[in-house]
């Protein structure tokens, strides 16, 4: 378990990404939704991410009801503010033109004021069922910097006083304003979803430094840019859009040293996200208990120096990306056998 930042909350290596479970791109019944989040658990899972957004409020009402029995004080949960769900008069149809398998009841509110921060706070507290959580984070506030800094962040500092939350920061798809973040406020914990895999390093110019110089935490999401370092084809998508010729290329290689020494290519991703200094969890996202299974089976692998060697030394991996354990291994003196 690792604590983020100075705020108390801990969290475990591994997390489940909730964003599936409100029906993103595809439908998940109740069930199964039910028995992803109890293999989590299983498979020793105690950190749990969810939003307004997922499923316009959906992923947050099957994740609370998963976890009801749950004695509260072994977990830690987050949702996020910046999207407030408002009931729609009228529904037309579904909501897929923001990636969600549902029937569009609600339409979402851009809303980083101080109010608004209270009021999606509350609305998410009452669909998971709780009274507090651990952490929250404003919620992809690219276009709203100016009021996400001035009116939410003040807001969740206030939260985070009142014993309302544990932990408090920023999750975004981009590395540049989660530095900002890190620099110039008093974040615990900054989410950061796709800039720090094998395929895109962005975060680690400034983001994960500035957290380590501060001692700050950052919890990585999208490990698998959106599945092609799970399962690299034609078809595969990263970042949520079709994959660039040159990105599947590359993948394709990374795999095929992989499979050179005898892992997969969903061990060394997780892998490589989890050993950077600053990251204090990795989150999966999971729609399925197999799915939920093969990633925490994965994440528990021991991936060999000479795989993360390898990649370096044929240019698929920058050296200045740290690996688990690399340089130990390859510096340590082989030790001598007992007379």
């Amino acid at each position: 378990m690792s604590a983020l930042g100075e705020s108390g909350v801990e969290v475990g290596g591994l997390g489940l990404g909730a964003a599936p479970l409100g029906n993103l791109f595809t439908e998940v019944d109740d069930e199964q939704a039910h028995l992803a989040v109890n293999t989590a658990w299983e498979q020793g899972i105690r950190y749990f991410d969810t939003a307004p957004h997922y499923g316009i409020g959906l992923s947050e009402r099957r994740l609370g009801a998963a976890l009801r029995d749950r004695p509260r004080a072994e977990y830690a949960i987050s949702t996020k503010v910046g999207r407030r769900l408002e009931p729609v008069e009228t529904v037309t149809g579904d909501d897929l033109a923001n990636g969600f398998a549902v029937p569009a009841t609600q339409r979402r509110v851009w809303d980083f004021s101080a109010d608004g921060v209270r009021r999606t706070l509350d609305a998410s507290l009452e669909r998971l069922g709780l009274d507090h959580v651990d952490i929250v984070y404003l919620h992809d506030p690219d276009e709203h910097a100016e009021q996400a800094f001035r009116e939410g962040y003040p807001a969740l500092e206030k939260l985070r006083a009142e014993g309302v939350v544990g932990a408090i920061g920023a999750g975004m798809n981009q590395a540049g304003m989660l530095t900002r973040f890190v620099q110039d406020t008093d974040v615990d914990v900054v989410l950061c979803a796709g800039r720090y895999t094998l395929l895109d390093q962005s975060a680690l110019a400034e983001l994960l430094p500035a957290a380590v110089a501060r001692g700050k935490s950052v919890v990585i999401g999208g490990a698998f840019n959106s599945g092609l370092l799970a399962d690299p084809k034609p078809d595969a998508t990263y970042n949520y859009a079709q994959v660039p010729g040159e990105l599947l290329d590359r993948a394709l290689r990374m795999k095929a040293v992989a499979e050179r020494h005898g892992i997969t290519l969903r061990a060394a991703a997780l892998a490589f996200c989890a050993a950077h200094p600053a990251v204090a969890s990795v989150l999966v996202g999971a729609r399925s208990a197999a799915e939920v299974r093969d990633c925490a089976e994965q994440f528990a692998v021991a991936v060999p120096a000479a795989f993360w060697q390898e990649l370096r030394d044929t240019g698929l991996l920058s050296a200045d990306a740290p690996v688990p354990d690399l340089d130990l291994a390859l510096t340590e003196e082989p030790s001598e056998e007992p007379s």
